[in-house]
């Protein structure tokens, strides 16, 4: 059998027995697994935590100061995937419970885990993945539409509906508001984007990610289980800018709502790099999982024609590709696209592969020209 460590972090001055501190680990194969702790007393002599491992629980008694080896117990795991390990305070004769600093894992089976602590913020995050879609040559509007599915609308989620080399546009989930986002990077010599106008209602700033830029959003109550629909459009503006813009559509007034337009100095484009992703910007909710559908996407050329783009790269991000977190999922479900990450689920899908919808048929019933400007 082979002993791994399984480092924690955060869990110093434990004082609230009702405080519960997850540690995941994915077994390979089913296996039998043996947990330790190794941990130490710092303001108590004595104190006892259940330990929790998938659904069998234990009771460990700490003592003393110095770090110790603390034995658990032993399980059988069923079936690759993740194991679950909750610690939480029973009793203490001191301010603490302990300072439980890792997880002594042995087992037969292969373990993955988040062990580059660089990019701890990263993997308490989850894995963000993608869908990468092939655009005719000269495309200047990308039409996706986006479902989140009943249920699946956790805080931190989002759900990038239309993204471009340049800039993105979907739909988040924050702490009292739902939003509408547009950004557009700087250029590539650095200068920023300018906003040429926005929609009635759209907050328009600046932020300092993704190597800076523009943003503007839309307060708006989006519902999980409707579907909305994007517009971008990208196009030269003739005086070596670019200009970007998106619309928004919502079932609640069947109409579509314009969020903004943007310049970008010193840059020629039409739609390139077209994607959609999920991920969660919140460490906090990593563990718990997120869901979303895109379905019927097409694209416009600067000659008017539509196009329907039925086939999606499936990727994730460093987080995924170096096994940090493989709770991630892709591919095809009821016609549509989906994406899947968060809360530890076992049935990942492996990335690096292309999915292809059925056809619709069903170019978008919009016209662009009579979109709103303002």
């Amino acid at each position: 059998m082979t002993e791994n460590t399984v480092a924690l972090s955060g869990n110093a001055n434990w004082t609230n027995a009702n405080t519960i501190i997850s540690v995941y680990f994915r077994m390979s194969s089913a296996e039998s697994v043996t947990v330790a702790l190794n941990a130490r007393l710092a303001g108590s002599n004595n104190s006892s935590i259940n330990a929790t491992i998938n659904n069998s629980a234990f009771v460990v008694h700490l003592a003393g100061t110095d770090v110790q080896s603390y034995a658990v117990g032993t399980v059988q795991v069923a079936s690759p995937g993740y194991v679950k390990v909750d610690l939480q305070g029973v009793t203490k004769d001191g301010g603490f419970f302990g300072d439980v600093s890792s997880l002594s894992v042995t087992t037969n089976s292969a373990l993955e885990y988040a062990n580059d602590p660089a990019n701890y913020n990263y993997s308490r995050r989850g894995p963000s993945v993608h869908l990468g879609y092939t655009v005719p040559p000269d495309s200047e509007y990308f039409y996706n539409e986006v479902t989140v599915p009943v249920d699946e609308d956790t805080l931190g989620s989002y759900f990038m509906v239309a993204g471009f080399v340049g800039g993105y546009c979907g739909i988040q989930v924050h702490e009292t508001e739902r939003w509408v986002l547009f950004s557009t990077w700087n250029a590539d010599d650095g200068q920023k984007p300018t906003l040429v106008s926005k929609g009635e209602g759209v907050v328009d700033d600046t932020f300092d990610n993704e190597g800076s830029g523009g943003k503007a959003y839309l307060v708006f109550n989006w519902a999980a289980g409707n579907t909305y629909k994007v517009i971008t459009r990208i196009r030269p503006d003739e005086s070596g800018n670019t200009l970007y813009s998106a619309w928004f559509f919502t079932p609640e007034s069947s109409s579509w709502r314009y969020l903004a337009t943007w310049k970008r100095p010193a840059t020629t484009a039409y739609q390139s790099g077209v994607h959609s992703f999920l991920e969660n910007f919140k460490p906090e909710q990593g563990y718990k999982g997120r869901r979303v559908q895109y379905g019927n996407q097409w694209a416009r050329n600067v000659d008017g024609t539509w196009s329907e783009v039925t086939m999606a790269r499936f990727t994730g991000d460093g987080t995924a590709t170096k096994a940090q977190r493989k709770d991630y999922a892709g591919g095809l479900e009821d016609g549509r696209f989906y994406l899947r990450n968060g809360g530890f689920f076992s049935d990942f899908v492996p990335l690096d592969q292309d999915f292809t919808r059925p056809a619709t048929g069903q170019q978008p019933a919009v016209d662009v020209g009579a979109l709103p400007s303002q």
